[in-house]
């Protein structure tokens, strides 16, 4: 019943929940308090309201945060505490005194500094916000960007300003029991003097040395680091906080490139969401900025995904755009129409080329360039199960989906069949159930499958009555301790002052740390190996959460079950046994028709009674019948092991850039023949008046 509550009233715990009940409580029992008159009454509701209000704005509960929606914000529930706190002293026949008309002034003079108070927050936050934010690049010997205001200044400042009440309030009460109006006036007086040096505070931070640059400064900068730096390649990426991951994936293919890599983003909060990279980053949220920012360095622009803000940067002519993706699959996002607005689409392997073919959407075959997977290099392959531990299969089911598709998640109909038959496997198995981050956002059937599932694993977690099963508590014990000593360094190296830096602030200072960068990269490898250490071999366990990622999740398995996604397409490089839930029900020999990526897989229905087969390629590989198939499906999917994916790639950059250099200089060449027509569409194009240096050219003529 009380997960049920927390659930209808999206609060995050049952600790929340208690505190919302009070708060919506406590204000009855003020008003009643008020009328009776009991000042005791009232200053104990009033305490309550004030610490479960706070309780709820600490831990950002949705509920108190959607409360303004129905006219009950927070500066209401301080107005109508406020305003009962009168009342109280009405019904104390106190309204002929001077502390009644005073606490009536006070109240008004207060609500008076707030608009003063908010309008330099906003102002403040407003001139802070740079027409571009950044990362890895050099404003700081540019331009002079000042220091923010100290963090309790701006962070929840309006309901710090509202607290300032608080000191009346109690002064109002003491009043009211002494029956003396020296406290109330007290009181008054701290909360006025208080509310006016808040605002008295702010104010030089509007003005003069203490603000940023205006947005031409800014962005006049950041075109003299561009031209400084001339970026050959760029890595553009537009769409939501949970989108992140996708432009993510590729930050270490950008490392590796050979020309120089500048990310493109068009959110701030895919910027807050990034993770670490060398490779410099510029945020630009708004399209007119971008569109007359001097990219006329880049040959090669890289697109994860297919959105409508890819617009702004594919409307620039001397630049070839290039879908890469973020994943490779056989759902429908892989062969999306919109693919053949761009110059050429690059896939991992045959498979990618076959399936445009196949769908027919317009993407030319001569625009298709195979390029492999260089996010897979970590993906160990298989050697068999090792001698005295018993196998591991993955669980890891894609998200429901935006469609409704039962086909979309294994999940809702199998989810728990596959999981039952797994923990109850003789000779025993132990199951990593690893979910999609987007599980349960869009269906709660799904999000209720999940934590059926999950429960299930986690009381199959720990085996302990099972003689079978023997834990190196020495070796935990140790691992652990390791663990701990990692995350007490990488919280170190990651610094305490990050967080209270604004944007202006972090595009200032954050230019990487190269030695730190390699400190933290190797820092995480070794807490893979040690969280896996620390945790028994044999217990079945639940991964949510960035780490450990799913590539590592790959490499200590030793066979998976999915569904139709990039997922099971990744997990063809490692070799392992593999299986994929038929959940929509259209039959073995239709499923692998449609799906290229299961060709090679163990195929479920919901109930999975298809699983002892799974299990039987992991203990006997040489009994496997599907081995072959999947090591031929390997090379369709994700292309030839040599060269390397990472020199492929390189390779495909280097070729189109050569090609975009190529056009950009026979339009040179025709405006500098006097085609008046080339020179009219030069001049009105983007970039249409490409900027290359003398070698520039003598390279791209000599190729």
């Amino acid at each position: 019943m009380i997960s049920t509550a927390i659930r209808v009233a999206r609060v995050g715990s049952a600790a929340e929940l208690a505190a919302a009940a009070l708060m919506m409580l406590g204000f009855p029992v003020l008003m009643v308090a008020a009328l009776v008159p009991s000042v005791y009454a009232f200053a104990a509701a009033a305490a309550v309201t004030y610490l479960a209000d706070h309780y709820l704005h600490r831990k950002g509960s949705y509920l108190v945060n959607r409360l303004s929606k129905v006219r009950a914000g927070l500066s209401i529930r301080f107005l109508i505490r406020q305003l009962l706190l009168i009342l109280l002293l009405a019904r104390m026949d106190l309204s002929n005194g001077l502390i009644f008309y005073g606490a009536i002034a006070c109240f008004i003079a207060f609500y008076g500094l707030q608009a003063p108070h908010g309008a330099l927050v906003t102002l403040i936050r407003n001139r802070r916000r740079m027409p571009v934010a950044t990362r890895n690049v050099d404003l700081k010997s540019r331009i002079r960007i000042p220091d923010a205001p100290p963090l309790g200044l701006l962070d929840r400042s309006a309901e710090k300003m509202l607290h300032l009440d608080l000191a009346a309030v109690v002064g109002l009460l003491v009043s009211a029991i002494t029956n003396s109006a020296v406290a109330g006036f007290v009181g008054v007086g701290i909360t006025l003097a208080l509310g006016s040096l808040y605002v008295l505070v702010l104010m030089p931070y509007v003005r003069g040395r203490k603000t940023p640059p205006d947005a031409d400064t800014v962005l006049a900068a950041v075109d003299d680091w561009l031209a400084e730096y001339q970026p050959g390649t760029v890595l553009y990426f537009s769409g939501s906080k949970d989108s992140a991951y996708q432009v993510n994936m590729w930050l270490e293919t950008m490392e590796q490139l050979e020309s120089r890599p500048l990310i493109l983003l068009r959110e701030r909060v895919i910027l807050q969401s990034l993770a670490p990279t060398t490779v410099p980053v510029i945020c630009v949220p708004g399209g007119v900025h971008l569109m007359n920012m001097d990219l006329s360095t880049v040959r090669v622009a890289l697109y994860a995904a297919n959105v409508g803000k890819n617009i702004h940067l594919l409307r620039v002519p001397t630049m070839k755009h290039v879908f890469i993706g973020h994943g490779d699959s056989d759902k429908l996002a892989s062969v999306n129409p919109f693919s053949k607005v761009y110059d050429e689409v690059w896939t991992a392997g045959r498979a990618g080329r076959d399936r445009y073919a196949i769908a027919d959407v317009g993407v030319r075959d001569d625009d298709i360039v195979e390029v492999g997977r260089p996010q897979l290099a970590p993906i160990q392959r298989w050697q068999g199960v090792p001698d005295g531990r018993i196998p591991t299969v993955l669980y890891a089911p894609t998200w429901e989906g935006w469609d409704g598709d039962p086909g979309n998640t294994s999940l809702v109909l199998a989810g728990e069949n596959i999981v039952k038959k797994l923990v109850k496997a003789d000779p025993p198995v132990r199951v990593l159930y690893k979910p999609h981050p987007f599980t349960g956002t869009v269906s709660p059937e799904a999000g209720a499958a999940h934590r059926r599932v999950t429960a299930l694993v986690q009381k199959a977690a720990a085996r302990a009555a099972d003689a079978r099963f023997t834990a190196d508590t020495a070796a935990q014990t140790a691992a652990k301790d390791e663990l701990a000593r990692i995350e007490a360094r990488l919280t170190e190296l990651a610094g305490t002052g990050d967080d209270k830096r604004d944007e202006a602030e972090a595009s200032r200072d954050d230019v990487v740390d190269l030695k730190k960068h390699e400190e933290i990269a190797r820092l995480r490898a070794d807490w893979n190996d040690f969280y896996w250490q620390a945790l028994p071999s044999y217990q079945h366990a639940v991964i949510t959460g960035a780490e450990p990622r799913l590539y590592d999740c790959f490499n200590v398995s030793d066979a998976m079950v999915s569904d139709i996604s990039s997922v099971v397409s990744d997990f063809i490089a490692s070799g392992k046994p593999y299986a994929v839930t038929d959940s929509a029900g259209v039959g073995v020999e239709e499923f692998k028709r449609a799906n290229t990526a299961v060709r090679a897989a163990v195929i479920l229905s919901n109930s999975a009674k298809e699983l002892g087969g799974l299990l039987d390629a992991v203990r006997d590989p040489s009994a496997d019948p599907l081995a072959a198939d999947r090591e031929e499906l390997k090379h369709y999917l994700l292309g030839p092991d040599e060269p390397t994916s990472i020199d492929q790639f390189n390779g495909a950059v280097a070729a189109l850039a050569r090609k975009s250099e190529a056009r950009n200089l026979g339009q040179e060449a025709r405006i500098a023949a006097g085609d008046p027509e080339a020179a009219e569409l030069a001049e009105a194009l983007p970039g249409g008046k490409p900027r290359t240096t003398a070698g520039e050219a003598e390279g791209a003529a000599a190729g």
